[in-house]
């Protein structure tokens, strides 16, 4: 019951939701308190409304911030508050105290006062916001001023909303005791902090505090991109939940040659963007966007086909190159919008194939293997298990964006895996990593993915005094105290060199502050892998775990893992480059042969049903090697899907970035050449006479500029 409320409320715990409960039953409480009249049940009350109204805004409750929505907003709470404290003055019997209106003159003062805080507030935070938002671009020309203190901005109406908790308190007071004194306190010390407030804001309105007009910022991108001159860029367009699929990216666009620049067009994907030393330059207008000057890019590189591409495909002296952020079996890897790039790149001969089979209108020629380079990091399998008892990694995908039952293993077949995985025997240890949008959509998932995450801690819970491991658990605790002392370390100094501090910097500061430092991000890279190291040595290697969050990343997990359990995903192929045993679930229940058949990535699984049941054979595989008739079918499956392995995935995608470039220089050169052909046979003869132009019918110069400026989002673009 308690599970189908928060669902319903759209809350994020069960503590949520009561907060939520107390906040809509103490404001009638109050009201009641001040009808009867009862100044301690009126306190009370008054001080259940303040606690839970923080404790939700600080949690970004979704149903808090939807009370705006029915005329309860975060003003109308305390307004409502401060009227039924005046109302409890007048039936205490001082309606004609001179307590009673002053009390009502404050609250009135109080409220003016909100316009102008809301005001500047507003105003201050729209002249911060830069056009863009930049990282490793040099903004040196242009003066961008700190920011204004975050204590002030920072949830700035509740701050000063809450001023008036000392005029409620001196009012109160004042109506025990007989002393009005306490209540002239109370709302002078309320309307002098709300008046301080407003002081404190106004000296950042200065034009010395203000950061340039958006047209200067732009003029001041455009010199950078003279001077850089990037020839291929990474395009995305986002939610901030979807910035893995750009990330899994960054370390492939670092790599490449020529000189790359990725643009995103979200500032949330900005924020999410991972440690990167290449230039970002995020442009979310769109007509800005198409006003920089960007004739030197030859290649971009798409990794997520949304509406916003428009934008950049609409530009012709470019090649546009469809990438994705995965190769598998979904429907979303052979996209009718995929026709709209000059090339497709896949994985191997498995993506081609894929669309010639779909007919979704790509053509072969249209289609490069380049091989993936993103999995560089996955180490092949070495034979046997990592450790005494095998690790069995479970990565199912999310629910989808309909209710196909074979979007997902979460929902028929989780619960089933993970019960015979955690009672599995011979033992083995087992790490859940979920997709990030699990339970986004799906109510049912959402609840599926919270009872996993349960089974699986409580079994881990279980194996802690489990006499089977309690020798090792001893032998191995110094060690694991050491490795936790060392991921603190770690932590730490990763948060000091991507420059998280606690003063958080606004988007203008960080676009004005943040540039590429090689020796920082190589320092950067080698603090990951140690805290990768590290992490798995903190705990046991018999101990159950729920990986979620960026770290561990997944290469990581499938280099721990000696097996996996997944769906038709991209996690499926990407798993087959290390060559270990793995299994598929065939939720839709379509049966072996034909799940084989429609999904190239499982014709070296283990097809496993609903119940599960099939487990112990690929449990089998992992635990001993000559039972795993599937080996030889993983290593041609490997092949077929990502490539050959010389020569490299990097070298690859670099040589087709370098053929399809040429083939965008070749393009601009032969129109450059034809327009100046056409305008050379166009050009009036000399001999001509006087007013022959115009005897033609030709526009004139003047004729020209009295045509309309065109600034239609259709028409051409710089480049």
């Amino acid at each position: 019951m308690i599970s189908t409320a928060i669902r319903l409320a759209r809350v994020g715990s069960g503590s949520e939701l009561a907060a939520a409960l107390l906040l809509g039953l103490s404001f009638p409480c109050v009201m009641v308190a001040a009808i009867i009249p009862n100044l301690w049940f009126f306190a009370a009350a008054a001080a259940v409304t303040y606690l839970a109204d923080t404790y939700l805004h600080k949690r970004g409750s979704y149903l808090v911030n939807r009370l705006a929505k029915v005329r309860a907003g975060l003003s109308i709470r305390f307004l409502i508050r401060q009227l039924l404290l005046v109302l409890l003055i007048a039936r205490m019997g001082l309606g004609a105290d001179r307590l009673f209106y002053t009390t009502v003159v404050a609250v009135l003062v109080f409220y003016a006062l909100q316009a102008p805080h809301g005001a500047i507030v507003t105003l201050l935070r729209l002249r911060r916001r830069l056009p863009v938002v930049t990282r490793n671009i040099d903004l040196a020309s242009i003066r961008i001023p700190d920011a204004p203190p975050r204590l002030l901005l920072n949830r700035s109406a509740e701050k000063m909303l809450h001023l008036d908790i000392f005029a409620v308190a001196g009012v109160l007071v004042a109506v025990q005791s007989g002393d009005d004194l306490y209540g002239y306190l109370g709302i002078g010390l309320t309307l002098l902090l709300a008046v301080g407030y407003l002081l404190a804001l106004v000296p950042n309105l200065r034009p010395s505090r203000i950061v340039p007009k958006a047209q200067k910022v732009l003029e001041a991108v455009d010199v950078w991109l003279g001077d850089y001159k990037p020839t291929v860029i990474l395009y995305f367009s986002g939610s901030k939940e979807s910035a893995y699929q750009a990330n899994m990216w960054l370390e492939t666009m670092a790599q490449l040659e020529g000189r790359p620049l990725i643009i995103l067009r979200e500032r949330a994907i900005a924020n999410q963007l991972g440690p990167t030393a290449v230039p970002v330059l995020c442009v979310p207008g769109g007509v800005h966007l198409m006003n920089l000057d960007l004739s030197t890019v030859r290649v971009a590189l798409y990794a997520a086909n949304v509406g916003k591409n428009i934008h950049m495909l609409r530009v012709p002296t470019m090649k546009h190159v469809f990438i994705g952020h995965g190769d598998s079996d979904k429907l979303a890897s052979v996209n009718p919008y995929s026709k709209a790039y000059d090339e497709v790149w896949t994985a191997g001969r498995a993506g081609r194939d894929r669309y010639a089979l779909a007919e979704v209108g790509v053509r072969d020629d249209d289609i490069v293997e380049v091989g993936r380079p993103q999995l560089a990091p996955i180490l092949p399998s070495a034979g046997g298990t990592k450790n005494p008892i095998p690790t069995v990694l479970y990565a199912p995908t999310w629910e989808g964006w309909d209710d196909n039952p074979g979007n997902t293993s979460l929902l028929l077949a989780g619960e089933n895996i993970v019960r015979g995985l955690l009672e599995a025997e011979p033992p083995v240890r087992l790490l859940y990593k979920p997709h990030p949008f699990t339970g986004t959509r799906s109510a049912q998932a959402k609840a599926v993915h919270a009872r996993i995450v349960a089974m699986v801690e409580n079994a881990a819970n279980s194996r802690t005094s489990d006499a089977r491991w309690a020798k090792e658990n001893a032998e191995l605790r110094q060690e694991q105290s050491a490795a936790r002392a060392e991921l603190t370390r770690i932590e730490a100094r990763i948060t000091e060199l991507s420059g998280v501090s606690a003063v958080r910097k606004d988007e203008a500061e960080e676009s004005r502050d943040s540039q590429a430092d090689p020796a920082r991000q190589a320092e950067l890279a080698q603090l990951r892998d140690d805290w990768n190291s590290t992490y798995w040595r903190s705990f046991g290697w018999w101990e159950h775990r729920v990986i979620s969050g960026a770290q561990p990343r997944l290469y990581d997990c499938f280099n721990e893992s000696d097996a996996m359990v997944s769906d038709i995903s991209s996690v499926v192929s990407d798993f087959i480059a290390s060559g270990k045993p793995y299994a598929v679930t065939d939720s839709a229940v379509l049966g072996v042969e034909e799940f084989k058949r429609q999904n190239t990535a499982v014709r070296a699984a283990v097809i496993l049903s609903n119940s599960a049941e099939e487990l112990p054979q690929l449990l089998a595989a992992v635990t001993d090697p000559s039972s795993d008739g599937l080996a030889e079918g993983r290593r041609e499956l490997k092949q077929y899907l990502l490539g050959p392995d010389e020569p490299s995935s990097i070298e690859q995608f670099n040589g087709a970035v370098n053929a399809l470039s040429a083939k965008a220089q070749l393009r601009n050169t032969t129109v450059e050449q034809r327009l100046a052909a056409s305008e050379e046979a166009a050009a009036p003869d000399d001999s001509a006479p006087v007013g022959s132009l115009a005897e033609e019918g030709l526009e004139t110069e003047g004729d020209a500029e009295s045509e309309p400026e065109n600034n239609d989002l259709d028409s051409p673009v710089r480049g």
